[in-house]
Order: C-alpha cells, then sequence, then structure tokens
C-alpha cells in the first residue's frame, strides 16, 4: 500500500503548523520549506478548512493556523479524509470483484486485518505525539516529499546494497 502525496503533504502541512501554534503560516511559506506548488497546498488548505481543522485567513497579513488542539487529531484520522481509496486488492470492492477465489479466499481477510492494523496504529497517535515543540519541524532544512533534507543523498533501495555487497548485480 502506498499513500498519495496528497495525504503526505497534508500531514506536513498540519505538522508544520503545529510545530508554530503561535503563528499564521502562510501558503507561500508552506510551498517553500516544501518544494511544492502553492495551488497544490491551495486545495490541501481548502480542505482542511473545510473539516474545520485549520482556520484560514485571507489577505495582506492573512494564513493559516490549526483550529484543534494537536493532541485531539488522530494521525489515522487525518489519513482517511485525505485517501480516496483503501481497496488493497479487488474483492474488497464487490461493485467490480471479479475475483473466481472470492468464495474460499483468505487473502482478502488477511489484507482486512493488516488494514485494520494499520489504522490501529495510525488512530493511536495524534499530531502533538508526532511533532515536538522546537523540534526540527520548527527550523532546519527544506524537506522534500520524500522525506530527505534537499541535496542530501538517496540510498538506494536495500534490495540493490544487499546485492552490491554480495557482488550481484541486478541489472
Amino acid at each position: 500500500m502506498r499513500l498519495a502525496e496528497y495525504t503526505d503533504l497534508t500531514l506536513r502541512v498540519l505538522m508544520y503548523c503545529a510545530a508554530r501554534p503561535q503563528q499564521l503560516v502562510t501558503i507561500s511559506e508552506l510551498a517553500e520549506r516544501h518544494a511544492v506548488s502553492r495551488n497544490h497546498l491551495m486545495k490541501i488548505v481548502t480542505d482542511l478548512g473545510r473539516q474545520g481543522v485549520l482556520e484560514t485567513t485571507r489577505g495582506r497579513g492573512g494564513g493559516l493556523r490549526l483550529l484543534k488542539d494537536p493532541a485531539r487529531i488522530r494521525v489515522g484520522d487525518v489519513v482517511r479524509a485525505s485517501e480516496t481509496d483503501f481497496r488493497l486488492v479487488e474483492c474488497f470492492d464487490p461493485a467490480t470483484d471479479q475475483c473466481t477465489l472470492t468464495s474460499s479466499c483468505r487473502l482478502k481477510g488477511l489484507f482486512s486485518a493488516a488494514l485494520g492494523a494499520f489504522f490501529k496504529e495510525l488512530d493511536s497517535m495524534t499530531l502533538a505525539d508526532i511533532v515536538e515543540h522546537g523540534s526540527s519541524l520548527a527550523s532546519g532544512p527544506a524537506m522534500s516529499l520524500r522525506g530527505r533534507a534537499e541535496g542530501a543523498p538517496v540510498a538506494p533501495p536495500k534490495s540493490l546494497r544487499t546485492s552490491a555487497r554480495a557482488g550481484k548485480s541486478d541489472a
């Protein structure tokens, strides 16, 4: 399973605001910090405003800030509101299920339990739990959507590192 960049950026916007509880944050500041377009952020901020999570003020001197206490914003709720589809396999949707194994397959139950465990873990954490005031979220290098400091080296996938040590090549 892979979360959409929309969800990733939604969490980053909320974390950034939570790390600055006493100030208004601007779209331009967020766009620069996360190296994404203002238009993309506008959509996210508008959605979070409609959900009652962010307070937005337009115009000169405007900006946004959390409307809710970070300790009351569960990470699982944010992910559920941001993602559009949690069908891990075809048989999760009875309307489109064409699998001939559905009646006797136990894989759907396994994936369903795994998804439940995923959300149980996310629901156990709040925005306050993942943001420490005074942490590097409040100051520090700009982060890309891939979660690394701009200009930092990208490590190869683990499978390539392992086979390279063994003298093998996947190419």
